[in-house]
């Protein structure tokens, strides 16, 4: 109906992304929500979300709005089985914010949506095969194939970020250890920032006030755009770790690109170059195949609202 508009809705581990974007991918209005945690009742995020999505919305009447979760959604899309920055376990988020919005909503996995997103509109449309690697609070995935999403069994395929790297090694939320996102992530980046600040002096020293606890993933980034060796040091591990999980991804599944996404994403070649050396360097006959290439998402952290706003309008 005239004047109705579409919402897409990330959420994720730190913040809620809402935005009203049209059938092409455009987005008109954005609004911005911290996520309140994972330790907190369900209804808090929910609550957060609603905010974002009115915000966004300006007024206007919802047409419907897309959720892109950061957890393993059912094959229906109506449940959050379980998340692992996230208070969700087995919660039909879908009919309790179709009944506090009055209008249709239909629910999938974060990196499903911005792999759909990248496919229509961004870096992997095209590919008759891709993988989509989206890095944020930790690490999310999807498989494609001519354009679609491949889900698995049980909807939950691509959860990358949760294969076991180390055996025995640093504890994942999700009750885990050793998990890739521990070595690959937002949070593997600001805490590997921490720890080389008790070792050298870095600019981000005076960005969190001397207080090591206070920072952050934008915090090191910016510190690496100055040429802060801690912070550039921070990316290249992350960066290392990224192309060491991406070659086995490539061995398993060889696909013809590989798209980044997530917040993380938003430094560009500080974690793309060092991911690409690692991939070439641990990848199985890479001297003698086509190793994918490795790129940026097209559509940046903004891929899985817009991929969230696909569920509505995509045809």
């Amino acid at each position: 109906m005239s004047g109705q508009v579409v919402v897409g809705v990330d959420i994720g581990g730190t913040k809620v992304l809402a935005g009203v974007v049209d059938a092409q991918g455009h987005v008109s209005s954005t609004a911005l929500r911290t996520t309140p945690g994972r330790r907190v009742v369900t209804s808090q995020v929910e609550d957060a979300m609603v905010e974002a999505i009115t915000e966004s919305a300006a007024g206007r009447p919802l047409a419907g709005v897309g959720i892109a979760a950061a957890g393993f959604v059912d094959p229906p899309g109506e449940r959050v089985m379980f998340a692992p920055h996230l208070p969700w376990q087995g919660e039909p988020l879908r009919d309790l914010l179709q009944a506090r919005l009055g209008c249709q909503v239909l629910l999938d996995n974060d990196a499903n949506c911005a792999a759909s997103a990248e496919a229509r509109h961004g870096a992997a449309r095209g590919a008759a095969s891709g993988l989509m690697i989206t890095m944020g609070t930790g690490i999310g995935g999807a498989v494609l194939l001519d354009g679609k999403v491949l889900r698995g069994a049980n909807g939950m395929a691509g959860e990358f970020g949760h294969m076991q790297v180390v055996p025995g090694g640093q504890a994942c939320e999700c009750g885990k250890s050793g998990c890739w996102e521990q070595y690959s992530s937002g949070n593997a980046l600001v805490r590997n920032a921490r720890a080389l600040m008790a070792e050298q002096p870095s600019v981000l020293d005076e960005m969190c006030g001397g207080r090591p606890e206070r920072v952050t993933g934008p915090m090191v980034t910016s510190a690496a755009e100055e040429g802060d060796l801690v912070a550039r040091q921070a990316f290249a591990s992350v960066g290392d770790w990224l192309g060491v999980g991406t070659a086995n991804l490539v061995a398993a599944l060889d696909p013809q690109v590989v798209v980044i996404g997530g917040g993380v994403s938003a430094a560009g070649d500080k974690l793309l170059d060092p991911a690409r050396g690692a991939l070439r360097r641990t990848l199985v006959g890479a001297a003698h195949r086509r190793v994918p290439d490795l790129v940026a998402a097209t559509l940046g952290p903004r891929a899985g609202m817009i991929g969230a706003a696909l569920l509505v309008t995509a045809d």
